[in-house]
Formats: C-alpha cells, sequence, structure tokens
C-alpha cells in the first residue's frame, strides 16, 4: 500500500473481525446530493410563501436615534415590516448550545439590533414582501436616524481603561465573579495554575518568549444562512433552515420569541457545510415574526455572501504571549501563557478552549495560563471547528519548535520527550485517558515524508522549509435519540436526529449494522426533526460519531432483545435462553437469521419498533501530529505548499473515507487560516473584503495531495473505540507552516495570515 493510499496504523489490539466496520461503504444520501435532489434551505417551497429581506447597520458602532419604516410599509406587496421594537427583551441567562454557552438576551440584540448597533452589517429592520425584489425596494426606503460612536476594533485596545464601551452593562467576571462596578469591554479573565512557574523558569536552562495575533477568520461554508418559518394561527412554529442544532435552536426560539418550547418545531434540512457557524439562530426569529406579522404567511429567508461574511459569527482574532522553559536534556520545567481573545460585539469568545489547548500535548509540573474574553466593534465570534485551539497551537507550537532549535533537538524528538500519555493531568484539570499522542510523534517520524530529503527549490529566489506541529481537542458525548422500525423484509428504518455534515448518517448506520450483526444496506438511515426523534445534542464537537454512535448501539442492542423476545415466543420457549450470534437467533439446534425473524412479526407480536435516549459519557481527546514542506519565493513572498502528511490518534475508524475527509477538510482550512484569510477592516470599522472574491479562501490549486495516517488507538469507553476526529486536523496547520517558512527563510512568523507582504515585512524587503 502506498503513502497516498493511506496508512493505517494499529497501536491497540484489533484482533476482532467487524463486519460493517473499518469499510468503505457509499454514503446514503449521495446519490441525491450529486443529483441535486437533495433538499436544502433554500429550495423549500411553500404555498403563499412570503420573501424576507434585512437592512443592516452601515455603521460598526452607532446609537439608533430612531427608525421610520412607513414609506416601506406603504409599498405595494410588502406585507410585514420588523424592527428592534418587535422583540420583547429575553432573559439575561446563560445555558450550554452546541460546542459552547449562549446567553439568551445577547444572542436576541444579535438577531436584531435594539438601541444600538455593535457592527458593520447589524440587523436594524427586516421586511416581508410577496418577492424579494419589493422587499429589497423597500428596505431602501426605511430611514434609520444614527448617533455615531467610534468604534474599538482591537483586542489590546479594547481592554484599554479609556475605550470606547460597547455594553454599558457589561461588567469583568474575574475567575467567575463580579470584581468591578465599572463599564468594561473585558467580559472574564479566567486563569488555570499549577506548581511554581518562577521556580520552573529558574531551573531552566533555555527560555523562549514571543507574542503572536492572529486575525478574525470565518468558516468558509459554501450554503449561505437560511430560514422559512410558518407562524401558523394557532400559534405554533414551523421552521425550516440550515442547522447543526435543531433542538438548541428550538430552546433559542423559545427565548427570543417568548413562546412555549413545544410548540416550535424546527426542520433540519441538508446542510451545505456548518464548522460551528451553524449553531445559533440568526435569520430564524426574524422569519418567525414577519410570519406573524404578516397574517401567518411563511417566510423566506437567506443571506447574499456579504452578509454571511458581515454579519454572521467568525472567530476570534486574538492576541496570545508564550513563555517556555526546558532543561539541556529537553524536558520542560515551566510554561505560562496569556490569552486576549476577541468575542465581536457580545461576550463568548473561545478564549477557554483556547486555555484548553495551548500545552495540552504536553506533560507540564508548572504552568499558568490567563485568558481574557474581550467584546470589540465586530459580528459575535461563533464556533470554527476546534474554536480557539489553531490560535493557541500557532502561539505555542512555534515556541516549541524554537526551543528544541535552540537546544539542538529533532523537533519530534523533543516534544517525545515531554509527550502526555493516560493517566498524565491536563493544564486545564482532567486527567487523560488512553491517548494516542506519542504514536502520532512515532508515526510522522518513520513517514517516508520526514524521512525524505527536502526537495530542491524551484528557483535560485525560492527557499524550502520543512516544519512540523502537534495539536488537540478536547471532543464532546453528550445527549442523542434514536429510533428503528423492524421491517418485514429484513430491513431497519433508522431514524436519528443528528444533523450528517460529515457523513454521519453512514457511520452511525454503519454502528447499527455492526450492533446487530446484519449487512450496512439493510439500514435505512434518515435525520428526523424536533418533533419526529428524541432530544438530540448538536452535530458539533466531534460528538456525533462518539455520541450517537452509543445511541446506534444501544438502539441495535434494544432491537435483539425485542428479537430475541420475538424468537422465544416463534419456538415457545424462555427469552433469556436464546443466543444470539451476528444475525443469527438460537435456541438448542433451532436457529433463524434476523431476516427471516422479520419475516414472521406478524405472526410473533405484529409490528416492531423501538426508541432510545442516551447522555452519553466517556469522551477521549484527539491529538495529531502533522509535517509539512513549504517552498517560499522571497521576491514576492508567496509560500507555497508542497508536501503535506497529517498523523492523527482517531480511535477506531468506522467509515475510513470520512474520517481521511475530515482531516483533509481541517488540513484545507488550517493552510487558508495559515496563509491568507483574514478580514480586512478600515478605521471606521468596515468589512471591506466581503466577498469571495476579496476574502481569499484557498481553492485545489493551492493545496497539494494530503496525506494522512490513521492512528487507531480505540477509546475503551466506546463499544467500537471512536473517538471524534473532525476538530484536530485544523489545529497545527497554522503552526506547522510557520514552522517550515522558519526553516526556509530563517524568520519566526508570529502573525497570522502569513501572507506575501507579511513574509516581505519580515524578510526586511518592505517597511
Amino acid at each position: 500500500m502506498t503513502v497516498l493510499e493511506q496508512e493505517r496504523i494499529q497501536t491497540q489490539s484489533t484482533s476482532k473481525t467487524f463486519r460493517v466496520i473499518g469499510r468503505r461503504v457509499p454514503r446514503p444520501d449521495g446519490v441525491d446530493k450529486v443529483t441535486g435532489r437533495a433538499q436544502y434551505g433554500a429550495d423549500v417551497k411553500l404555498s403563499g410563501m412570503l420573501y424576507g429581506k434585512v437592512l443592516r447597520s452601515p455603521h460598526a458602532h452607532a446609537r439608533i436615534v430612531s427608525i421610520d419604516t412607513r414609506e416601506a410599509e406603504a409599498l405595494p406587496g410588502v406585507k410585514a415590516v420588523i424592527t428592534g421594537k418587535d422583540f420583547k427583551p429575553a432573559e439575561d441567562r446563560v445555558e450550554r448550545s452546541g460546542e459552547g454557552v449562549v446567553n439568551y438576551s445577547y444572542l436576541s440584540q444579535n438577531v436584531m439590533a435594539q438601541d444600538k448597533v455593535l457592527y458593520h452589517g447589524h440587523a436594524v429592520a427586516a421586511v416581508a414582501a410577496t418577492n424579494p425584489h419589493i422587499a429589497e425596494e423597500a428596505l431602501a426606503r426605511i430611514k434609520v436616524e444614527y448617533e455615531v460612536l467610534p468604534p474599538v476594533l482591537d483586542v489590546l485596545e479594547a481592554m484599554r481603561e479609556d475605550a470606547p464601551i460597547l455594553l454599558p452593562n457589561l461588567r469583568t467576571r474575574e475567575l467567575g465573579e463580579p470584581v468591578s462596578d465599572r463599564p468594561t469591554n473585558i467580559a472574564s479573565h479566567e486563569q488555570y495554575a499549577r506548581g511554581d512557574v518562577e521556580r520552573g523558569f529558574a531551573e531552566a536552562d533555555v527560555i523562549v518568549e514571543r507574542e503572536f495575533r492572529t486575525s478574525t477568520v470565518h468558516q468558509g461554508y459554501i450554503e449561505p444562512q437560511n430560514a422559512t418559518a410558518l407562524w401558523n394561527a394557532d400559534g405554533f412554529i414551523t421552521v425550516w433552515t440550515s442547522t447543526q442544532a435543531a433542538w438548541d435552536e428550538r430552546r433559542e426560539l423559545s427565548e427570543i420569541l417568548h413562546v412555549p418550547i413545544s410548540n416550535i418545531r424546527v426542520i433540519p434540512m441538508e446542510i451545505g457545510g456548518g464548522f460551528g457557524g451553524k449553531l445559533n439562530v440568526y435569520l430564524e426569529p426574524l422569519a418567525a415574526l414577519l410570519s406573524l406579522k404578516a397574517g401567518h404567511r411563511p417566510v423566506k429567508m437567506w443571506m447574499q455572501r456579504d452578509e454571511v461574511l458581515k454579519a454572521t459569527g467568525p472567530t476570534s482574532a486574538s492576541v496570545i504571549r508564550v513563555k517556555v522553559g526546558a532543561r539541556r536534556d529537553g524536558v520542560i520545567t515551566a510554561a505560562q501563557a496569556w490569552l486576549a481573545y476577541e468575542a465581536g460585539a457580545f461576550p463568548g469568545s473561545p478564549v477557554g478552549a483556547g486555555m484548553g489547548v495551548i500545552f495540552a500535548p504536553y506533560r507540564l509540573e508548572n504552568l499558568l495560563i490567563d485568558g481574557y474574553d474581550v467584546v470589540v466593534n465586530k459580528p459575535a465570534a461563533k464556533p470554527y471547528r476546534a474554536p480557539g485551539g489553531t490560535n493557541a497551537a500557532f502561539a505555542s507550537e512555534t515556541v516549541v519548535d524554537e526551543l528544541a532549535e535552540k537546544l539542538g533537538m529533532d523537533p519530534i524528538a523533543f516534544r517525545r520527550i515531554n509527550a502526555a500519555k493516560e493517566g498524565d493531568r491536563r493544564a486545564d484539570g482532567p486527567v487523560y485517558g488512553r491517548i494516542g499522542y506519542i504514536e502520532t510523534l512515532d508515526a510522522i517520524a518513520n513517514h517516508p515524508h520526514y524521512r525524505s530529503p527536502l526537495p530542491a527549490p524551484s528557483a535560485p529566489w525560492c527557499r524550502v522549509g520543512r516544519g512540523v506541529a502537534s495539536g488537540f481537542w478536547f471532543n464532546w458525548d453528550g445527549k442523542s435519540s434514536a429510533s428503528a422500525i423492524v421491517n418485514p423484509d429484513g430491513t431497519v428504518s433508522y431514524l436519528e436526529g443528528s444533523t450528517d455534515i460529515g457523513g454521519t448518517r453512514a457511520s452511525l448506520a454503519m454502528q447499527l449494522a455492526e450492533t446487530l450483526g446484519i449487512d450496512y444496506t439493510d439500514v435505512r438511515p434518515m435525520v428526523g426533526d424536533t418533533q419526529t426523534v428524541g432530544y438530540n445534542d448538536a452535530t458539533g464537537g466531534s460528538r456525533t460519531t462518539y455520541g450517537s454512535g452509543i445511541a446506534a448501539y444501544h438502539l441495535g442492542k434494544a432491537i435483539i432483545r425485542a428479537m430475541k423476545e420475538r424468537a422465544a415466543r416463534l419456538w415457545d420457549v424462555p427469552a433469556e435462553d436464546v443466543d444470539v450470534d451476528g444475525d443469527t437467533y438460537c435456541y438448542g439446534e433451532r436457529c433463524i437469521t434476523f431476516k427471516a425473524l422479520c419475516a414472521k412479526l406478524e405472526e410473533t407480536g405484529g409490528p416492531l419498533s423501538v426508541s432510545v435516549s442516551v447522555d452519553t459519557h466517556g469522551a477521549i481527546p484527539a491529538l495529531a501530529t502533522h509535517v509539512v514542506d513549504v517552498e517560499v519565493d522571497i521576491e514576492t513572498g508567496k509560500v507555497s505548499i508542497l508536501r503535506y502528511t497529517a498523523a492523527q490518534d482517531v480511535g477506531r475508524a468506522i467509515h475510513p473515507d470520512y474520517v481521511e475527509g475530515q482531516i483533509h477538510g481541517g488540513v484545507a482550512q488550517g493552510i487558508g487560516w495559515a496563509l491568507n484569510e483574514e478580514y480586512v477592516y478600515d478605521a471606521d470599522g468596515h468589512l471591506l473584503n466581503a466577498s469571495l472574491l476579496d476574502y481569499r479562501m484557498p481553492t485545489a490549486l493551492d493545496l497539494p495531495m494530503i496525506e494522512t495516517v490513521l492512528v487507531e488507538v480505540p477509546n475503551p469507553n466506546h463499544p467500537f473505540g471512536v473517538k471524534g476526529v473532525g476538530e484536530v486536523p485544523i489545529v497545527p496547520p497554522a503552526a506547522a507552516i510557520a514552522n517550515a517558512i522558519y526553516r526556509a527563510i530563517g524568520v519566526r512568523m508570529t502573525t497570522l495570515p502569513m501572507k506575501p507582504s507579511a513574509i516581505l515585512k519580515a524578510l526586511g524587503t518592505i517597511p
């Protein structure tokens, strides 16, 4: 098997033979998606449907003095206009939602500005009309008077005592407790501490200390946000939308609209990417209120690309300071980090996750980590694939690489000396379970990529370099529900509630089939909604194949118990005496297959359906190590990726294609983050690159063939050894590329993106 055919390294006994797991089976939604029959949010069509559009603020920070909607309301074809006055205040309460937490008051203010606009693109009014063109014309007739206020766009500027204040009622919470009565932009300060860092630095022979900056970056999903809502005359609301978290959105709608949660049905459509950016509501409450105000007619809304970039949740820009010391033998003696993350207009940056990621791959006795959540006049930050992790690893892994260099050690050997393993305590407190970090280091160290010489530069003005970096993500488990109908022909209709983003219909159906001992093609999976299947936590946090997979396993076990009862009735024997081996049920010499037993459902009790709900625990973090070769054109500053290899502890690869695809996708996004992607604002807070022409994501022309090594260290807490795999691949790329650039040109890069102008400035070519 060649490297490009994807190596699989198994580091724990895997002698068990699986019938389904590990195969590269077809995805059940594949035909509909490639033929265009799959129904996405913008495909919804209802009788009497109206079309909604949103008026957005041209200012980054301004007080709303007045809004006059009379001309818009008088336009023929306009059926409803809403503003912030149509929203009752939501409760100032924080609950877990998706991959983080949500404050319903802030969420409501983000959906529609109340008394102030807090970023360029903040919604201030919305219109529903008989066609989109009339709705757009109506927006132009709405008169808004603003009192423009000075914006604050940089996290360090926002932390100054004399900075413009975004939220007059915001007070800093220090380690969870309020510490000041003064208005502030610093929402919170958290800290992790262990040992004695001053003593640790005193014991160090080498210390590296640097400051790093990262820019605001968007998830870059292709499908824009959308929502169609019908607020029926009976008080029930149905919403069709592109979402990763139907049940979270139902709760958010309930809180924002002050409607009982049982009166709301959220139907998740097929989703054209999310990466954490589709966990919370944007258009859904607007469409619902417009539907109510328009006489209970359905209202359909979707964003244009500039709205997606201006007004949905990108990830945080950040400033991170890292100081690490080590002895001559390579042992890290102390590590300290200071992280300030931009939350956007409302508190809620992923700085806490960044604090957990920054030193996670390493065994440390002395550490101190401080994190600050800071509001600025930018869109409210939302999760983006391992939220906060890429920023943190860019800083720490660059410093780790520099330490290895100063000690004259191979960068992988240095990491191996300090590598965390099972039983070690993480910086944020928990003790590691069975992780495979050392195995990923060994996989890269022994890989042909790392062992081969660097290629020669393509031109005299080019330089080449190789870089290494590691990454961590927590992973999550959460609550999941599933239902099944056992059909007389031996197939199982399987209903689960996790939005399918990365092929989870297939990976969950495979786990159900494996549990039942039947063929994968005999499981017919469907994604349900909030009225058709029990509660499911979000598709996010690398939890779905793990958490919903456990639900599939328990569903399979429940079906087996029910089928044993049916076999017992058939033979008139005790059910506990029926044995099951794969798809075969036996009592003594009498045996029957699952499929044959299904054909006898009518004579053994009639139709058979089963449902389960589980609150899963036992997720184990994922770790990865990446190596990359780059070529830097020192005349233009352009960085080209020549070769990229990612080794990752994947637990158990249920469907290897999807696991590899998750790694490929994370690496591709990490390359974009490293080299090109950033929000560009002018001094007044206007977003200048709100299009995919100007917001530069990598294309196929920018990427090499990404090689993957699947390191299988099964999770003992899962029946099939699953660990989440989707998020850690985006964590190491920026640092790995920065380290490769250093090896090529001899200059440490400390800002993202490492675009051509930044490279030339670092080289001293341009001021």
